[in-house]
């Protein structure tokens, strides 16, 4: 097991695990959770000093922001590509402008967005202005919300039932970068929900709405789309009863464990890396010899983007659960989004926000 690993699955503990051993971990981290959020309060305190001053650079497009509050897992990336498929069905030109963390992300919404052009910036300024060299009218910026020198019209924040916790701990005692009282500076909110139950959905609805109002609220599941062939791309026949191995380099792993699980999959193995993981090719041979008892091996599309060129031609087959948005609550909310990068298109005047 690798170092990134290792820490990654000792954050896990750390965040989510509900033992003493775990509590105390987060008691011990209290005094550096306390450092940062001093750092997030200054730092907010002179963006919105900025912004009020107007003192921030003028984005060269009217911009969206999809961001969240945590480390990874609240579904930001099919959210993004579903604004940007929405706003090139309006009419619009948008590009998708991310960090680009890791060899996945651009790749992810390269398959997904194939009518938008996909620029990657750790500067989402610079990056909207190589967004109008290729033609864009407007940007969506993934992983947005905290990147607030990029000025946007809409800013969409996701939070994740599946991950809710009743209470808040900031890095490095728990998983969030910004508290909830950070959600007053979004436009909108959207709830995913994978595989949590209604009654988890029902405590995040009523937790947000101390800082936003419900009528600002969406709900989306992120549901399967089907299984697809990584090396060919193309659809597959179900897993009901397959026995298969399970691989994620992503932000929430259990999740998708229990999505696999729902789709009537039998997980014999479920070999968990750091998100964003770049897989080796030792790797990858550890993965086929896991695999050689059962049916294949199931991963997400953002892995199979970086399996898939390096998969043994022999190998056991390589699968990936695909998901799309399905709107629970809350469509006009999403539109009402839409509607804001589309009017500052039109006058290309974007605000600040």
């Amino acid at each position: 097991m690798s170092t990134d690993t290792r820490l990654r699955a000792l954050a896990d503990w750390v965040w989510h695990a509900e033992g003493m051993g775990a509590a105390m971990a987060r008691g011990a981290l209290a005094p550096l959770e306390s450092v940062f959020a001093f750092g997030v309060r200054r730092r907010n305190a002179r963006f919105d000093h900025a912004i009020g001053a107007n003192a921030l650079p003028v984005m060269p497009l009217p911009a969206m922001s999809i961001g969240n509050l945590t480390v990874g897992g609240t579904g930001k990336t099919p959210v993004a590509a579903w604004f940007v498929a929405r706003l090139l069905a309006h009419g619009a030109h948008p590009a998708l402008v991310l960090r680009g963390y890791g060899d996945d992300e651009w790749r992810v919404h390269e398959r997904l967005t194939p009518g938008a052009p996909v620029v990657v910036n750790p500067d989402r300024v610079a990056g909207a202005a190589q967004a109008l060299s290729r033609g864009a009218d407007c940007v969506v910026l993934d992983d947005g919300f905290q990147h607030r020198r990029a000025r946007r019209v809409s800013d969409v924040v996701l939070v994740s039932a599946d991950q809710w916790q009743p209470a808040v701990r900031l890095l490095p005692a728990g998983p969030y970068r910004e508290p909830f009282a950070a959600l007053k500076r979004a436009t909108a909110v959207i709830i995913t929900v994978k595989v949590a139950d209604e009654a988890s959905v029902a405590q995040v609805l009523k937790a947000i709405s101390a800082y936003v109002d419900p009528a600002r609220v969406a709900i989306v599941e992120l549901t399967s789309a089907g299984i697809h062939d990584a090396i060919e791309d193309a659809p597959t026949p179900s897993l009901q009863g397959l026995r298969i191995t399970a691989v994620s380099a992503i932000g929430n792993p259990a999740a998708f464990e229990r999505q696999l699980q729902g789709a009537g999959a039998i997980v014999g193995a479920h070999l968990r890396y750091p998100d964003h993981h770049q897989f080796t090719t030792g790797e990858i041979s550890e993965i086929v010899r896991v695999a050689e008892q059962g049916d294949g091996v199931v991963c997400t599309l953002k892995d199979a983007v970086k399996l898939g060129p390096l998969w043994p031609r022999v190998g056991p087959a390589l699968w990936y659960l695909s998901q799309t948005v399905v709107i629970n609550r809350g469509a006009e909310v999403l539109e009402n989004e839409c509607d804001r990068v589309l009017a500052a298109r039109r006058i290309r005047t974007p605000t600040a926000g």
